[in-house]
């Protein structure tokens, strides 16, 4: 079950960062961004999820916990970026 939950908050993860990344494109253009970086960002959030399923699925459910914290708080960063 927290397997399962972990991976649902990881599709929320997914949806946020790639809504942020779409809608503030122009922004993070204008700061010299390079383009791979949204890529990268990407790779970065999918190390997290993969890091929180595996240590889920090795024994340590509780993980869940720390990885939905970790969703709450992109929800929050992505909620302030995207009001704008």
């Amino acid at each position: 079950m927290a397997l399962i939950v972990a991976f649902l908050l990881g599709i929320a993860n997914f949806a946020l960062h790639a809504a942020v990344l779409e809608r503030r494109r122009q922004l993070l253009a204008g700061m010299g961004w390079p383009q791979w970086a949204g890529r990268a960002s990407m790779v970065a959030e999918f190390a997290v999820l993969l890091g929180a399923l595996l240590l889920v699925q090795g024994g340590y459910p509780q993980w869940v916990w720390l990885y939905a914290g970790y969703t709450l708080v992109n929800a929050a960063g992505g909620w302030l970026l995207l009001r704008q």
